[in-house]
C-alpha cells in the first residue's frame, strides 16, 4: 500500500532533489514552459471525480426510485444510507488526510478504487436493507480514500497562484458526472440497476488504477516547483510573501478553522438533500418522469460547470474568495425557497439554475481559501479534521427531507428550513478571518497532531 516514491526522491528532511538527466531532459527543459505536470494531476482529478460522481452521488436519487418500487423501503431508510455513508466518511477524514500526507495521495487512490468498485460490484447482489447499506458503506470508504480528497491534497501542493483554476477543472469532473447523468438512468432503466451497477464496478477498476498512478504528492519531490515556475521567477513572486504553514493542532486552535467548517457544513446541508430526494421530489410531488428529473439534474450540472469555469478558471484567482463564498451561500438559500413554493417544472427549473450556480461558485473557492489559510504542508490532516465538522451538515439535510417526507407527507417545511440554516451559514464565513500563527518557529516544529 505505501508508496514512498515521493519522499524517496525528496531526500532527507524532505529537501527536493533534482533527478538525474534522462536523454530527452532537454527536450523536456524546451517543453517546460508550455507543459507542467500539475494539470495531469487535475485531469486524473476530473476523470475520477466525474466517475464517481455520476455512479454514486448523482445516481443515487435514482438508485431511491428503483430501490423504493422493488423493495417498498421508505424514504427516510435512504437518506439514513445517505447519512452513513457521510458520517463514515467523516470520522475517516483526519486518519484519511494524516495518511495521505504521510504516504503520498497515490497510494491511498489505489485502495480507494478497489474499494470502490468492490462495494459497487456488492450493491448489484443486494437483497434487504442491511446489504444494501453494507455496499453503499463500502462506496462512501472507496470514494473518500480514492477521489476528492487525494487529489485535492495533491493539487493544492502543485499550485499556488493557479489554486482555484486548478481547484475548479476538479470539481468539474464531479458536476460532469451529471452531465452525463441521463446516460447514467437510461442504463439503469434499460439493463437494471444489478446489471449496470455490476459492469460499472468493473469499469471503476479498469480506468481507476491506471489514472491512480498517474498522481504525484509535491512537484518539489520531482525537481519542480508550484504552477511550474522557474527557481528565479518563484523568488520573485514570494518576495516579503510569508507563507503561512499551521500544523494540524494550531489550525484547530483558530477560530478561522472551524468558522470555515462549519460554514462548509451548512452548504453540505443543501448539497446531502438534493442529491437524495431530489428525484423522488421531482418525479412524486411535481409529477415529474425520471428522464424530466435526470434533466433537471443536467441543467443544474450544467449551471455549475459554467460557474466553475467563470468563477473558478477564469475569476477565481482574482476575486476577493470570502465574499463571494457568502454570495453564493445566499444563492442556496433562495434556491431551496424556489424549490419549497414553486411545485411545476418551469420553477424546478429556476431552481436547478440558481442553485448550480451557488454550487459552482463556492466550491473551489472553500478549498483554495483553507489553503491559503492554513499552508500546503498539512492540508491532507487538515482537511480531514474539517470533515468530522462538515459530515454534520451532509447528514442532517438528507434526514431532514426524508423525516418530513414520511411523517408530514411533503418536503417543504424541510427545504425551508434548510434554506434558513444555509443563510446561516454566510455568517461563520463572514467571521471565518485570516489566522495568524502564535509564532512563526511553532510552523516548524513536530506535532503529534
Amino acid at each position: 500500500m505505501v508508496d514512498r516514491s515521493d519522499e524517496a526522491r525528496s531526500g532527507v528532511g524532505g529537501a527536493a532533489r533534482t533527478p538525474a538527466l534522462a536523454p530527452s531532459a532537454g527536450l523536456r527543459a524546451r517543453l517546460r514552459p508550455f507543459y507542467f505536470y500539475g494539470w495531469v494531476i487535475c485531469l486524473v482529478g476530473f476523470t475520477v471525480n466525474m466517475i464517481f460522481g455520476a455512479m454514486m452521488f448523482h445516481a443515487f436519487g435514482t438508485y431511491v426510485v428503483l430501490l423504493k418500487a422493488d423493495f417498498g423501503w421508505s424514504a427516510t431508510s435512504f437518506a439514513l444510507a445517505f447519512s452513513l455513508m457521510r458520517i463514515e466518511s467523516g470520522l475517516l477524514g483526519p486518519v484519511e488526510g494524516w495518511a495521505i500526507d504521510r504516504f503520498g495521495p497515490r497510494a491511498i487512490m489505489r485502495v480507494g478504487v478497489v474499494i470502490f468498485a468492490l462495494g459497487m460490484i456488492g450493491l448489484s447482489r443486494i437483497d434487504s436493507l442491511l446489504t444494501f447499506y453494507a455496499a453503499f458503506l463500502a462506496m462512501a470508504l472507496g470514494s473518500a480514500l480514492g477521489a476528492f480528497l487525494p487529489i485535492s491534497v495533491a493539487i493544492v501542493n502543485w499550485f499556488d497562484r493557479r489554486r482555484v483554476a486548478a481547484l475548479a477543472m476538479l470539481s468539474l469532473g464531479f458536476a460532469a458526472g451529471g452531465l452525463i447523468q441521463p446516460l447514467v438512468v437510461g442504463g439503469l432503466e434499460h439493463y437494471g440497476w444489478r446489471q449496470m451497477s455490476l459492469m460499472m464496478g468493473l469499469l471503476v477498476l479498469v480506468v481507476g488504477l491506471p489514472l491512480a498512478q498517474l498522481v504525484r504528492h509535491r512537484p518539489e519531490s520531482h525537481g519542480r516547483l508550484p504552477d511550474g515556475v522557474a527557481p528565479e521567477e518563484h523568488a520573485r513572486r514570494n518576495r516579503g510573501r510569508t507563507e503561512m504553514e499551521f500544523t494540524p493542532r494550531q489550525a484547530l486552535r483558530t477560530r478561522a478553522f472551524w468558522m470555515l467548517s462549519l460554514g462548509q457544513s451548512a452548504s453540505l446541508l443543501v448539497f446531502g438533500a438534493v442529491s437524495v430526494h431530489f428525484v423522488a421530489y421531482a418525479t412524486e410531488t411535481v409529477g415529474m418522469s425520471k428522464g424530466g428529473a435526470a434533466s433537471m439534474i443536467a441543467l443544474m450540472t450544467g449551471a455549475t460547470v459554467a460557474a466553475q469555469l467563470v468563477v473558478g478558471g477564469l475569476l477565481g484567482d482574482r476575486l476577493p474568495k470570502l465574499g463571494t463564498i457568502v454570495f453564493a451561500m445566499f444563492g442556496h438559500t433562495v434556491a431551496l425557497f424556489i424549490l419549497a413554493f414553486g411545485i411545476t417544472p418551469a420553477w424546478v427549473a429556476v431552481f436547478a439554475v440558481i442553485n448550480g450556480l451557488a454550487m459552482g461558485t463556492r466550491a473551489p473557492l472553500m478549498q483554495a481559501l483553507r489553503a491559503d489559510y492554513f499552508g500546503r504542508k498539512s492540508f491532507g490532516t487538515i482537511m480531514g479534521f474539517s470533515s468530522l465538522v462538515m459530515m454534520f451538515g451532509i447528514v442532517t439535510g438528507p434526514l431532514a427531507a426524508g423525516l418530513s417526507y414520511d411523517i408530514l407527507g411533503e418536503y417543504r417545511p424541510a427545504f425551508v428550513l434548510l434554506g434558513v440554516l444555509s443563510a446561516g451559514g454566510s455568517v461563520f464565513f463572514m467571521l471565518a478571518k485570516p489566522p495568524r500563527l502564535p509564532d512563526p518557529m511553532l510552523a516548524r516544529l513536530p506535532d503529534a497532531a
